[in-house]
């Protein structure tokens, strides 16, 4: 389980650090240069999510979601000085509730 949690995170940085990267470029007049590092990074984070060792593309894709909206709440944070509210944390921990069950839940 700590290897997936450790490439949820990567796929998340890489997804959320490559569109940060696009947006800076785009809408923040960055050189065109940032944007090409931000495309890098989101083909990266395609890569990441594959090796996750959980046989269903969609649940990995589905859980792997939970864990992108908390860690955009904590890019937020950090990145863009924006301080999380009540509501941003109730709903991140219920996504990390509903990312539990489904990785967590007893299949056959």
């Amino acid at each position: 389980m700590f290897s997936a949690i450790v490439l949820f995170i990567l796929a998340g940085i890489a997804e959320i650090g490559g569109g940060y990267l696009i947006w800076l470029w785009l809408r923040e007049g960055k050189p065109f240069y940032w944007g090409i590092g931000g495309g890098i990074a989101l083909a990266l984070y395609g890569v990441f999510a594959t090796f996750q060792t959980f046989p269903s593309f969609g649940r990995v894709y589905a859980a792997y979601g939970g864990v992108f909206v908390v860690l955009s709440v904590l890019w937020g944070w950090g990145i863009d000085k924006k301080t999380p509210d009540l509501y941003d944390w109730i709903g991140a921990g219920i996504c990390l509730i509903g990312v539990s069950v489904m990785l967590l839940a007893p299949r056959q």
